[in-house]
């Protein structure tokens, strides 16, 4: 059989070689503290407060799909600060609010992968997931197709997602 003699159709996306290859990126260290430290991706943050930050996924779920960060590189929820922990929780709850007032989802997954065996690709540095959730957002393409259609451009939905993150108090 030669190339195309499959019938599959091809969707190319080269820049998630790097994430196959399981490579964190050119520039060494943890991604997280990259973009803390407004480095490589910080242009994916959507608000920043006193002990975190709130970045969209580079690789989504869904559009959407946000990450609260502690600026702090610490791996366990337990390790968090007081502080941490309060404003996590309320960064986490506004950018419920942001999703909602943007995208109308009907319903969220919310939480943390603890640890690589929990399915943490950056074990090392906590991060909180917001997921929004739509009926059918696991059509076939996805199921049978392996493939993740996503309707908007990163940069669009950060725009986006930053200009409603002051009106969702």
């Amino acid at each position: 059989m030669t190339e195309g003699d499959d019938r599959l159709e091809r969707l190319w996306l080269p820049y998630r070689m790097a994430y196959v290859r399981g490579e964190k990126n050119d520039v060494p260290g943890c991604p997280f503290c990259r973009i803390a430290d407004g480095g490589a991706q910080s242009e994916l943050v959507v608000a920043r407060g006193e002990t975190c930050f709130v970045v969209l996924n580079l690789y989504p779920y869904n559009p959407g799909h946000l990450m609260v960060v502690p600026n702090r590189h610490v791996a366990d929820y337990v390790d968090l600060t007081d502080d941490e922990t309060v404003e996590v929780a309320r960064m986490t709850q506004r950018a419920l609010r942001t999703v909602r007032e943007v995208s109308q989802p009907a319903a969220f997954n919310v939480g943390l992968n603890l640890g690589k065996v929990a399915g943490g690709s950056v074990a090392e540095h906590l991060h909180q997931h917001v997921v929004p959730r739509w009926p059918g957002d696991a059509n076939f393409m996805t199921v049978v197709g392996q493939t993740k259609t996503l309707p908007q451009l990163l940069e669009d939905t950060r725009d986006l997602l930053a200009a409603a993150w002051s009106d969702a108090n």
